[in-house]
């Protein structure tokens, strides 16, 4: 049987066919491909997401604390045995000044004079009233007695004779008064020479001569500041924690910024015996010994205390940065084998500063995160940064 017989129109129509054919497959091939291409892409960057969510954290292990004791260093303000304001206890102008800032006196020393010619005026007022007043004085008890005499005669009425006395009383009490403040005024004059009430050095001047001078401590500003620094009193803030062991009188080792390499001893004097409840400390007072004038009133200082073991029995420290501060109390953050954190509550001892000591909630093998961030979660996934001289950069725990 004869093939029928192809036309142009059938070959034509055939070849659109195959092309149509060849696009469709291209077409689902390349939705194949960018379906799976978007897939690897999300897999990819949910993986770089996972891994740019992994905290990167530095470990630290806990240190068993010395069983001799440990040493507390804190902040400890100087101050000199005995430091005094000198006011004036007269009004007027400032006549000359003796001694300036860093001069060593003796006690009694002058130290300025005061020019009072208001009270010089006053005092020769005030003798004058006094002899005004011996005069009235006098006369009073010549005529009491006269009149005391006459009464024995009946010469005058026994009341007559009661009055005179009475004004003689009287007379005798204004002599009185008259001298009491005549000696007041010659003590106001004698303030015009400002004497040291103490050994020591000048630390401050805040005068000049031809300065209108008040009387009195308070109203008007200081006119010299005197210091005996031959002793000085050394006062610390000790935390509440170490306030017991200020009752055995421990001795301190002090030192200064101005004197390196140099370790005073300071002995514990008294403390306030009671608690601030402002800043939880106790105020220690101690005494150190300056007879040489080495060091300074008003200096910093750094004082030394050597602390026993606590009661609590063996203990541990920690970098004061490892605490997690949460609503159910204090909690580190540690790193299992895994990786993954476990927040440990703890119980504190003692506040060393830069580090702390934990009685309770710790093992010396606990691996413990160093500045742990607030947000971090119980069991979240952590990448450990080893120290760099263990030989290795980052790898998770375990490996």
């Amino acid at each position: 049987m004869q093939s029928p017989r192809r036309t142009p129109t059938h070959i034509h129509m055939n070849g659109f066919a195959r092309l149509g054919v060849v696009i469709g497959v291209a077409a689902i091939a390349f939705v194949v491909w960018s379906v799976i291409s978007a897939h690897r892409a999300a897999a990819k960057l949910a993986a770089a997401t996972e891994e740019a969510a992994i905290v990167t954290v530095s470990t630290t292990h806990p240190q068993a604390t010395d069983p001799a004791g440990s040493e507390l260093v804190l902040p400890g303000s100087v101050q000199a045995d005995i430091d005094a304001p000198i006011y004036a206890r007269t009004s007027g102008y400032l006549k000359r000044w003796l001694v300036d800032i860093g001069a060593r006196v003796k006690a009694g020393q002058l130290l300025a004079e005061i020019d009072t010619p208001e009270v010089q005026q006053q005092l020769s007022q005030a003798e004058a009233d006094v002899a005004n007043a011996a005069a009235n004085d006098q006369i009073a008890r010549v005529t009491a007695q006269r009149w005391q005499s006459l009464l024995k005669t009946d010469s005058v009425s026994r009341q007559d004779a009661d009055e005179k006395a009475s004004l003689a009383d009287a007379s005798r009490a204004q002599l009185a008064a008259a001298r009491a403040n005549l000696q007041r005024l010659r003590d106001l004059s004698g303030f015009q020479r400002i004497v040291a009430p103490f050994a020591g050095v000048i630390t401050a001047r805040e005068t000049d001569v031809g300065r209108l001078i008040t009387a009195g401590g308070g109203s008007g500003p200081e006119l010299f500041r005197i210091s005996d620094e031959r002793q000085l009193r050394l006062y610390v803030r000790v935390p509440q924690a170490f306030a017991p062991q200020m009752s055995l009188k421990p001795t301190a080792a002090v030192t200064f910024p101005d004197h390196p390499g140099m370790t005073f001893s300071a002995r514990l004097d008294s403390t306030s015996n009671a608690i601030d409840p402002a800043t939880n400390t106790l105020l220690v007072q101690l005494k150190v010994d300056n007879a040489r004038g080495e060091l300074l009133p008003g200096a910093y200082a750094d004082v030394h205390f050597r602390v026993p073991p606590g009661a609590q029995g063996p203990s541990l420290q920690l970098p004061a940065n490892t605490l997690l501060f949460r609503s159910d109390g204090i909690h580190v953050a540690t790193v299992d084998d895994t990786g993954h954190v476990v927040l440990k509550p703890i119980i504190i001892g003692r506040d060393y500063g830069s580090a702390i000591e934990v009685v309770n909630g710790l093992t010396p093998q606990d691996t413990v995160i160093l500045s742990p961030p607030d947000s971090l979660l119980d069991h979240a996934q952590v990448r450990v940064v080893r120290p760099p001289d263990a030989g290795t950069a980052a790898r998770p725990p375990g490996t």
